[in-house]
């Protein structure tokens, strides 16, 4: 019935009116269709009102006499919450989502940051990481008048594998390529997220930019910062459950056929033509003491070994698992503790 009488109205409208009303109208209803439109956008699981962080508070001026970033657990969640935001943009990119819909935003604007850079994966045109930088604007808006201690200037975040039509067979390559050789220097994405990360690094400085990934993209984001690290760039590095961590903890709780298992699958994928890692020998298990062992080799160097990544862990999160069930990965639910 309400439709019927906007209908009538119209016709009334262009009768007594030459058509001026029937744009009133017309402009009313699009308006309520955009209304209906975003409560629905507001309902999705992804939003970050309904699947983001209950205990993180946005910055205030009460940041400017203590600093949140100072905590830990609060450093944690929110650069979870970045790297949630790269799922989403690549998510936003394939539903085509507009400006006013998309859902990635809201998991950096709450935290006053501004999306300066996404990283597009040439083969595919798939969103593999982004460029946060802080936006003093949207500070200054909330009298939040100065960046609070220990929040960087810029984070350059990655994303993990998602087993959607678009992207999982780059995904799955670059899985591959770091399961055969625990290397990723061959792929197009490695390349672009060292750059983007030398970039940012000289124009802030090394000590105001931290590198962030999850998965695959934390397995980046540890080989980006370690060839960083070579040249003397130190990084803050948050690396969620990377590839090795995952698949240690597989196999050893698989056990021995599953070791098996691997090998005969290593012996079956083609050898690779690119360097090889630095460190080939697999994990056993994921203590903190030999992961190290594998990032630093048994003859780093000293200037290598002051880079020290900060490393979380969740038990559930195994590779291919859950952050390559089709959808984003929530990781700010993540019980694993930082190590350095």
């Amino acid at each position: 019935m309400a439709k019927r009488g906007v209908e009538e109205v119209v016709v009334v409208a262009l009768e007594e009116k030459g058509g001026a009303m029937a744009v009133v109208v017309e402009e009313k209803e699009q308006k309520e269709e955009n209304e209906n439109e975003k409560e629905e956008e507001e309902a999705h699981p992804y939003a970050f009102h309904v699947s983001g962080p209950r205990n993180v508070a946005k910055p205030n001026w009460r940041d400017l006499i203590n600093s949140s970033w100072k905590d830990t657990n609060y450093k944690r969640s929110v650069i979870a919450c970045f790297i949630q935001a790269v799922y989403l943009l690549e998510l936003d990119r394939q539903e085509n989502r507009t400006v006013e819909t998309a859902l990635a935003p809201k998991w950096w604007m709450t935290f006053k940051y501004k999306l300066t850079q996404t990283l597009t994966d040439e083969r595919d045109g798939s969103i593999f990481g982004a460029v946060l930088e802080w936006d003093q604007s949207a500070a200054l808006a909330d009298f939040v008048l100065i960046r609070p201690s220990g929040a960087p200037k810029a984070v350059l975040v990655l994303r993990g594998t998602l087993l959607k039509g678009p992207t999982i067979r780059r995904d799955i390559e670059d899985d591959l390529r770091f399961l055969a050789w625990e290397s990723l220097k061959g792929s197009v994405r490695f390349k672009g997220a060292l750059e983007a990360l030398r970039t940012v690094a000289e124009r802030y400085g090394s000590s105001n930019v931290c590198i962030a990934g999850h998965s695959l993209g934390a397995g980046f984001a540890l080989q980006v910062g370690k060839a960083l690290a070579k040249e003397g760039i130190f990084v803050d590095a948050h690396l969620f459950n990377p590839p090795s961590i995952s698949i240690a903890m597989s196999l050893r709780n698989i056990g021995e056929k599953a070791g098996f298992a691997w090998k005969r699958l290593k012996s079956m994928l083609p050898s690779s033509s690119e360097p090889q890692a630095d460190c080939d020998e697999e994990i056993k298990d994921n203590s903190l003491k030999s992961w190290l062992g594998n990032i630093y080799g048994d003859k780093a160097s000293m200037g290598l070994k002051q880079w020290v990544p900060h490393l979380y862990v969740n038990n559930s999160d195994y590779i291919l698992k859950r952050a390559c069930s089709g959808g984003a990965l929530i990781l700010i639910k993540t019980d694993g503790k930082s190590s350095q």
